[in-house]
């Protein structure tokens, strides 16, 4: 069978949660023989990524007002006559209008809870979860045109002992420390002042073993995030390791994985990945959370925006081992049914055949 044609549309100029989802799915498609071109910002992050050995085409997308880079998508998929145009975020959508009932398909597809406004045009819309398609809904988008599906995460890709080793030296972690991760831009909605408020409430060492909390990520937060630490004393048991193209490593070198969202965070693949990578989670109770996550069974949950109960479940997951090691059983489960690769591209691919007609 041969599979629509689509391009795949980010015009965002920062790395993040979207634009690693963009790259991910952009190889799932080229993996499973799914024709794919894909289109990003001349000058973005995105050109430093390694992206799929896929046509990919740079576009001005500049303002949304622009419109040079207006005409220059409506150039793109003139030329290309794909099945499908699938647009990312506010910016790529708002520059992509193809009339209603023409084609291509538009499908815009929200990983947030953003104003609606900006893609009202679309043809159909994608969410990456139940509650976010409900609420599309409630909001006026037609229900016969908003699809549920997750995202997936790749499958673990482990590097050698000998290379971990050397980013816990790189990092600055003595070899018998517990090592906490977490990820995620440094904004307001991750909740990483939570994270950092429970580093000061917990114990220098645990099991006399010092603990140690790897950030990967930047963002807007970071000069506050990093007075934080001094002032709570905490900022030499923290690594700053800035935003990483391939997480996996830092995932391998954890001991537990901590995602302290506040309730806005729609998904939160960082969920995923520790279920993905074998690694004991604690996460806040945000919404995604409480959709995907069964607390006490796959991940412990605390509620959102506290660091004394989030310090609590950090102690309590790292002195109970029999507890982890069933957290991390019934988390990798989980991706390897409803939350796995096969499963999320099947329907991906399903949706794009009906649409396409």
């Amino acid at each position: 069978m041969t599979e629509p044609l689509s391009l795949q549309i980010v015009g965002s100029k920062n790395l993040g949660g979207a634009e690693r989802w963009f790259c991910r799915f952009s190889a799932a498609l080229a993996e499973r023989g799914a024709p794919t071109e894909l289109a990003i910002r001349t000058g973005s992050a995105m050109e430093s990524v390694q992206l799929p050995d896929l046509p990919v085409h740079r576009l001005p997308l500049r303002t949304v007002w622009d419109p040079i880079s207006r005409r220059s998508v409506s150039r793109l998929i003139r030329r290309l006559r794909p099945d499908i145009v699938q647009t990312y975020m506010g910016r790529a959508t708002r520059l992509t209008w193809i009339k209603p009932g023409t084609r291509p398909v538009h499908i815009a597809r929200l990983g947030g809870y953003y104003a609606l406004a900006p893609y009202r045009h679309a043809h159909a819309w994608v969410g990456n979860t139940r509650g976010l398609c409900n609420w599309m809904v409630r909001q006026g988008l037609p229900a016969a045109r908003v699809y549920h599906i997750y995202n997936f995460v790749d499958p673990p890709r482990p590097v050698s002992p000998g290379r971990v080793e050397v980013l816990r030296d790189q990092l600055g972690i003595p070899s018998d420390a517990w090592v906490l991760l977490t990820a995620g831009r440094f904004v307001p909605v991750k909740g990483h002042a939570y994270l950092l408020e429970a580093l000061s409430l917990l114990p220098s060492q645990i099991d006399g073993r010092p603990l140690h909390l790897v950030l990967l990520g930047d963002g807007v937060l970071g000069p506050r995030l990093r007075v934080q630490a001094e002032q709570s004393g905490t900022a030499k048991r923290i690594a700053w390791a800035g935003w990483q193209p391939d997480p996996g490593p830092y995932f391998q070198l954890a001991d537990l994985v901590v995602f302290p969202s506040l309730d806005e965070e729609t998904l939160g693949n960082v969920v995923l990945e520790a279920w993905a990578w074998s690694r004991p989670l604690v996460t806040s109770s945000f919404r995604g959370a409480r959709e995907i996550a069964c607390h006490g069974e796959d991940a412990w949950c605390v509620p959102c925006g506290d660091g004394d109960a989030l310090a609590k479940g950090i102690e309590g997951v790292l002195r109970d081992p029999v507890l982890a090691a069933a957290m991390v059983e019934q988390g990798r489960k989980r991706v390897r049914s409803e939350l796995g690769r096969g499963p999320v591209m099947d329907r991906y691919l399903e949706l794009y055949r009906e649409l396409a007609g």
